[in-house]
């Protein structure tokens, strides 16, 4: 169960995973809370997985719908035809136990944890209901190893935790690596839904910092777009820096690409950093948890929020050919500790285990 099929990295994740999982001899369905139509719905039915929804809306950002009570009582019937239920996103999280509760259901409950942090951490009056929901999950899966000790740290021990690092599937990004010896004009992309966990803002003031050869694009969409279009139109950007949208052709933007960048205030184990390190490009992440444990010792960090530091790095590449050339080809060695198929195998043995 997920929330919807917008744009973020859970949401890619369950368009490459779960064909996987059915191949490995599992019947799979996918729950949407809102089941408004989407390119990464589309491209998910296309490959034969059941798809059922609690509601449908013409936007994926209609908050009452992905977190109206009443999901708690849509799902009942359904929950009970399967033997595991895995959660994806906060809204499941919670209204999933409720509604296994409710209707008696013996289905084994897991969920998947994808940031070292959230918001919900923040407010102490929700700690104990986190505390519940997560008591709840026979298995929690945390995609990187900060996430696991930072919700640790918040729940306590337990043996319920595990770590399976996210994957995606390397061969679709893996393009050998580029040449910039005597270029005259670079391209930096990043792949980010705008939310404000990402930080975009930094990157759009790295430009003002760099020469007028560099130019920027962002591939995404999400509820600080605007946001971010009004920050270029403040600082005259708008000639350099282009606003793509929802795109299925990442591999191939990536390949046009000079360096991949991402720019963000925390994550969990970000897909599009491991496509970006693949695709034969240097990538720059902010050194926060977890991109320092992925990227650290291959792509280059800097200080989150520092955009004098983001545009030396991306001029300290750009300028050096043999220092961008050494930079990708360790991207590119890293991304391959992070194949869907290693995801999918730890999927399917923790599944096993509970037969």
């Amino acid at each position: 169960m997920i929330t919807s099929m917008d744009t973020g990295g859970a949401e890619r994740l369950m368009v490459d995973l779960l064909p996987l999982l059915s191949d490995r001899g599992h019947d799979i369905g996918l729950l949407l809370f809102n089941g408004v139509d989407t390119p990464l719905k589309a491209s998910l039915a296309a490959k034969g997985v059941k798809i059922f929804e609690l509601a449908k809306t013409g936007s994926v950002d209609d908050q009452w719908v992905i977190y109206n009570p009443l999901n708690v009582f849509k799902m009942m019937k359904l929950i009970k035809n399967y033997d595991i239920i895995h959660t994806h996103n906060t809204a499941c999280q919670l209204y999933v136990p409720m509604a296994k509760i409710l209707c008696r259901s013996r289905a084994t409950l897991m969920t998947t944890e994808h940031n070292t942090t959230n918001r919900r951490r923040n407010m102490g009056w929700f700690r104990p209901i986190d505390r519940w929901m997560y008591g709840r999950y026979a298995a929690i899966i945390c995609i990187s190893d900060q996430a696991h000790d930072n919700l640790e740290q918040y729940i306590g021990s337990s043996p319920t935790l595990h770590t399976i690092y996210n994957g995606v599937k390397i061969n679709d990004f893996e393009k050998p690596v580029k040449r910039i010896d005597n270029q005259q004009q670079f391209v930096i992309t990043m792949v980010a839904g705008f939310r404000k966990q990402k930080d975009h803002e930094t990157l759009i003031k790295s430009m003002l910092r760099l020469p007028d050869n560099y130019l920027l694009q962002l591939v995404g969409r999400g509820e600080t777009e605007q946001d971010i279009k009004d920050l270029c139109h403040s600082l005259g950007l708008e000639s350099r820096v282009s606003f793509l949208g929802v795109r299925s052709d990442v591999p191939e933007i990536l390949e046009k690409s000079d360096v991949t960048v991402l720019s963000s205030h925390w994550e969990g184990l970000s897909l599009s950093s491991i496509e970006g390190m693949a695709s034969g490009r240097p990538f720059i992440a902010s050194d926060v948890d977890g991109l320092h444990e992925m990227v650290g010792g291959a792509g280059v960090l800097f200080p989150r929020g520092d955009e004098k530091a983001l545009a030396g790095a991306i001029r300290g590449l750009c300028e050096n050919p043999t220092r961008y050339h050494e930079v990708a080809i360790a991207c590119q060695q890293r991304a391959k500790c992070y194949d869907i198929s290693k995801m999918a195998d730890g999927y399917d043995n923790l599944y096993r285990s509970f037969q």
